[in-house]
């Protein structure tokens, strides 16, 4: 009955934090985190009410979709290998890591080949962290008319994943570079770039203060991994 719980309670301080954005709560999705939970689990977060959820890794994702009901939605949210690629794309409505024009590339010509249009957020690296993956701020800007070519593809936003901080406060800033980022782009390309996808369980409702659309919460409804 936690999970129930913690849901709703999660839910509830969305709603708080898009009220001071000048938003309503709907207007921000809850992409439930299920990594290393077992469909079980899931499952107790289905019966909530909640059918949009996130995986990081291929392989867990598929085996965990075909012990869940049909009509819940899938994204993927962590680094995608190019060798993945063409299992993946059948089962999810979206992709949050394409980090590279390579795979984005790659993305493209399978997904030409299955007949799809998959959601993609551009993964930026909006700290310069080493140890992870994405694009620089400055190299979404340069490749950002050679992606918006690829037709087999619906660029609908971008993601980021903060250094790691004490606060929730201490992402507020690498969100807002996020966003002006965005801003920056859509004003230069002329294009729309409505999702931001920001924000995890220690800084959720810091990302929606700040405009994000997709928050991406696992341990605060699930308890802790491990």
């Amino acid at each position: 009955m936690y999970i129930h719980e913690n849901l709703k309670e999660v839910q509830l301080k969305i709603a708080e934090a898009a009220m001071k954005s000048h938003r309503l709560g709907e207007e921000v999705e809850l992409l439930v985190v299920s990594k290393t939970f077992d469909a079980d689990r899931v499952r107790e977060v289905v019966e909530a009410g909640q059918r949009l959820f996130g995986e990081n890794r291929v392989q867990e994702m598929l085996a965990k979709v075909p012990l869940l009901p049909d009509s819940l939605r899938w994204h993927l949210i962590g680094h995608l290998q190019s060798n993945k690629v063409r299992k993946v794309l059948p089962v999810v409505e979206a992709l949050h890591g394409i980090d590279s024009v390579a795979i984005a590339r790659d993305v493209q010509r399978i997904a030409g080949e299955l007949g799809l249009f998959p959601k993609v957020y551009l993964e930026v690296n909006v700290a310069g962290e080493a140890s992870k993956f994405g694009f620089t701020p400055e190299g979404v800007e340069a490749e950002l008319e050679e992606l918006l070519e690829l037709d087999r593809i619906e660029l609908v936003g971008l993601m980021c994943v903060p250094p790691v901080g004490r606060e929730a406060e201490d992402s507020r800033r690498y969100f807002v570079k996020l966003r002006e980022l965005r801003d920056r782009l859509e004003l230069r390309g002329g294009v729309k770039l409505p999702g931001l996808s920001m924000g995890m369980s220690g800084d959720y409702a810091v990302a929606v203060e700040e405009g994000a659309t997709v928050v991406r919460v696992g341990s605060a409804i699930f308890g802790r991994r491990g």
